[in-house]
């Protein structure tokens, strides 16, 4: 995909002072980075537990993979706003409406086949930091588009207050999931609940892992 030299600029500019705020003046750390790949279709599959998670996961790739982009779906009523809505714009993310989304479906499934996206399978923010059950439609968009996905767990961040100091977090990544036996498995509600779980199964063990 062709991206300017001056929206990357842009992107990157503006998450390493995301992550200034982040990694200097708090303490988020991030873990895993060596499981992230360089290139490819990149599907980057977290739970979500704050409003910081949208722009933290963003800067904890960039670290890895700078100059590249992080895209992401998000709820059409953020883009209400003019001027917010060409800053998320901007930086990568793109509207999409409740319920089935066919425009922004189809769009999702061209960016899966050579960049990195970020998505929450939960399809909804839980601030008490439990781990909810994965939308079905994660499982059918792996199942159709085959991405490399990398679990993503997230902690801490959901008592971080704006603007204090000092707080703790961290984003580990974890290895690539291994879909392939399901993959060969008809195309079925079945098969993408058998992928989904399996998906949050890896994010549960990411949050083991942080928690240790």
């Amino acid at each position: 995909m062709q991206i300017s030299r001056f929206r990357r600029f842009w992107v990157l500019l503006a998450a390493y002072i995301i992550g200034f705020y982040a990694s200097m003046l708090n303490r988020l750390q991030v873990s895993g980075s060596e499981n992230l790949p360089k290139g490819g279709g990149v599907l980057l599959a977290a739970n979500h537990i704050s409003g910081y998670d949208t722009v933290f996961i963003p800067w904890a790739i960039l670290k890895t993979c700078p100059w590249q982009m992080v895209w992401a779906p998000a709820k059409e009523e953020l883009f209400r706003n003019p001027l917010l809505g060409f800053l998320f714009r901007s930086w990568g993310a793109f509207p999409v409406r409740r319920g089935r989304d066919l425009r922004a479906g189809k769009h999702l499934g061209q960016l899966l086949q050579s960049e990195k996206v970020m998505l929450f399978p939960e399809g909804t923010r839980h601030k008490d930091g439990q781990l909810g059950k994965g939308n079905r439609g994660v499982g059918k968009l792996i199942y159709d588009h085959r991405p490399v996905v990398i679990p993503v767990s997230l902690t801490g961040l959901n008592s971080w207050r704006f603007p204090a100091l000092r707080q703790q977090g961290e984003i580990h990544l974890g290895t690539a999931v291994d879909f392939s036996d399901l993959l060969e498995k008809e195309d079925s509600k079945e098969t993408h609940l058998l992928i989904v779980e399996r998906l949050m199964s890896a994010i549960a063990e990411g949050l083991k892992t942080s928690e240790t």
